[in-house]
């Protein structure tokens, strides 16, 4: 039986009223704001763009270091909603760029650890932190800063 959206409003209602999904909603848009904060004051020579909230699936903002926009790419700090996890996507201006890109990364190879994907909003992804600590949240952010920091030394060497 395919579920409509007034079950789905009626299961919705009740995990609003169990009060926990607003509470953790709440929380992670401030740390997601408060880490876009962080990257805007500490990486200056980083053009950081937008936060975009999303629809509960994904929540992000693109960081974009000079190397990268020359070339028309950012990355883009994630908080992928349905696995709770933090990663970074490589994306390109438009979907053009994304296909040179993608044809480019293809043919050099990666390491391992980056992900080229299918997904039509990035080109590369990589899982900074797959089961993130809430309860240390300076250590989330140590890994994201230092996970951007080599994702784009990583990329350069690639272009060079």
């Amino acid at each position: 039986m395919k579920e409509t959206l007034s079950q789905y409003i009626a299961e919705y209602k009740k995990q609003m009223q169990l009060g926990n999904v607003p509470k953790a909603y709440k929380g992670l848009m401030e740390y997601m704001m408060d880490l876009r904060t962080h990257f805007k004051n500490n990486f200056t020579d980083y053009t950081v763009g937008s936060f975009y909230q999303g629809y509960m699936d994904m929540t992000y903002f693109p960081v974009a270091p000079i190397v990268l926009k020359e070339r028309k790419l950012k990355l883009s700090i994630v908080f992928d909603h349905s696995k709770a996890q933090f990663e970074i996507w490589l994306s390109g201006q438009n979907r053009k760029i994304q296909n040179e890109y993608l044809n480019l990364f293809k043919q050099k190879g990666l390491n391992k650890d980056y992900i080229i994907t299918k997904n039509p909003d990035s080109i590369i992804e990589l899982v900074v932190a797959e089961n993130p600590n809430f309860k240390d949240l300076d250590n989330v952010t140590t890994a994201i800063e230092k996970a951007i920091v080599k994702f784009t030394m990583d990329i350069a060497n690639v272009l060079e």
